[in-house]
């Protein structure tokens, strides 16, 4: 049987509520890596609109391969910053007429850049990831958190504002996760040891590594 296939838009037929991400995706400002998907029961194709938000700049949203985005999973972009250094944080001049001519209040406001995830990152329903965060491969984002500062590889975060709960490995277990990156091995290579990737130890995933030439 071959391998599953990363550009079919529902990998599980029967599930319409699961989709792929990668072939969904239109805007040169999101990437996505193969495999990672979104489930949502009301409607997952449409979450370059629901799901990213205020994207108006130009700061891009990366995703890793093999992630998995519970229902709800919200990126904030930087098009949601206000300026904070007046009375008001009201941005009068999108509003039109004679307001219009005060757009330059809008120029320089702040940016945290880029957002981007890992790969084989986790998050639960309802998460929401503030602009400019960096979350690292093989992360949990718990349910309901809000992640407004970086989570580390294997970091398990949760809350508002997420704090980091534990890590699912120790610094030199994951320094030899990400050397091994399953998630870069040749799809063939990846599909003979699926049961290795999901419950081996960190010395069975090395064991199991195709061999560098």
């Amino acid at each position: 049987m071959p391998s599953a296939d990363p550009t079919v838009l529902h990998p599980i037929p029967d599930q319409p509520r699961v989709i792929l991400l990668r072939p969904l995706i239109t805007s040169p400002l999101i990437e996505v890596g193969e495999f990672t998907y979104y489930d949502d029961p009301d409607d997952p194709a449409a979450f370059e609109a629901r799901n990213v938000l205020y994207h108006y700049g130009p700061e891009r949203l990366v995703i890793g391969r093999f992630c998995a985005l519970g229902t709800g999973t919200r990126f904030i972009m930087n098009g949601a910053n206000h300026r904070m250094d007046g009375p008001s944080t009201f941005p009068f001049p999108i509003m039109g007429g004679s307001w219009a001519e005060h757009t330059d209040l809008l120029v320089d406001l702040p940016v945290r850049g880029d957002t981007v995830v890992g790969h084989d990152v986790w998050f639960g329903n309802g998460t929401t990831v503030m602009p400019g965060v960096r979350i690292g491969s093989g992360a949990i984002v718990a349910s309901g958190a809000v992640v407004v500062d970086d989570v580390p590889d294997y970091g398990i975060v949760g809350g508002n504002p997420a704090r980091l709960l534990r890590r699912r490995y120790s610094d030199a277990e994951v320094d030899r996760l990400l050397a091994l990156a399953w998630w870069d091995w040749p799809l063939e290579h990846l599909t003979a040891h699926i049961r290795t990737i999901m419950s081996g130890t960190v010395d069975e995933l090395a064991a199991a590594a195709p061999q560098r030439s």
